[in-house]
């Protein structure tokens, strides 16, 4: 793991300075950046295939995220061809259509409600499927809750590996859950278009919260 790194365009207070002890374990602020600060949601792409070499990268970076008891929920269709743009795109909002279909890959992020079934190999310590049996309304919470943090981690792994990301909500979940999960236990997160993002089209980043908006100590 990289070392800590002090950018002199992020200013320090003895508040954020770590103790050496801590510095170690602490990623870079280059690599920070890449992962937050600098990172922006794109909804324009540069004309660059992304190499499958690093969605598989990505996705074994992102399954290694925690999730509850191990369940892993999420399943992925990465969508490249035309043919399969071509199914995806009567679902989507027509605000979103430019850019999906401009991007080179788009993830269709799902969460697989039939995960209790994977529990004896994923889990193997105890019986967790019988936890699942016969309440959907648990499943379903899992799922869809797991599957979601799933996903973020996808998005920081994508970001990892040099990819730009925009995740979208904006298109009928049933439609894409028709087109590429029928017959299966997977419904649609959410979408995420991949590849390499044209900072020209970009606007400027909109404002965050302040700490004190977002968390307090108890």
């Amino acid at each position: 793991m990289s070392t800590l790194c002090i950018n002199p365009q992020h200013k320090m207070t003895s508040d954020t300075l770590l103790s050496p002890a801590d510095a170690h374990r602490t990623i870079d602020e280059e690599a920070l950046d890449q992962l937050f600060r600098a990172a922006r949601t794109h909804k324009g792409w540069l004309d660059r295939p992304v190499p499958e070499a690093l969605l598989r990268q990505a996705v074994d970076l992102a399954k290694m995220g925690p999730t509850s008891a191990n369940t892993l929920p999420m399943r992925i269709v990465f969508v490249k061809s035309a043919e399969a743009k071509a199914r995806l795109k009567p679902a989507l909002a027509p605000g979103n259509i430019e850019q999906t279909m401009t991007a080179p890959v788009t993830a269709i992020v799902g969460y697989d409600l039939g995960f209790p079934d994977l529990l004896p190999k994923l889990f193997p310590h105890v019986d967790a499927r019988t936890w699942f049996a016969g309440n959907d309304a648990l499943i379903a919470d899992t799922a869809y809750r797991n599957g979601s943090l799933q996903g973020a981690y996808l998005i920081l792994a994508l970001r990892a590996v040099g990819l730009d990301v925009g995740p979208m909500s904006g298109f009928d979940p049933a439609q894409v859950d028709a087109a590429f999960f029928a017959g299966t236990q997977v419904r649609t997160n959410f979408l995420l278009n991949i590849g390499y993002g044209d900072a020209r089209k970009l606007f400027p980043r909109n404002p965050r919260l302040a700490f004190e908006e977002i968390a307090r100590f108890a």
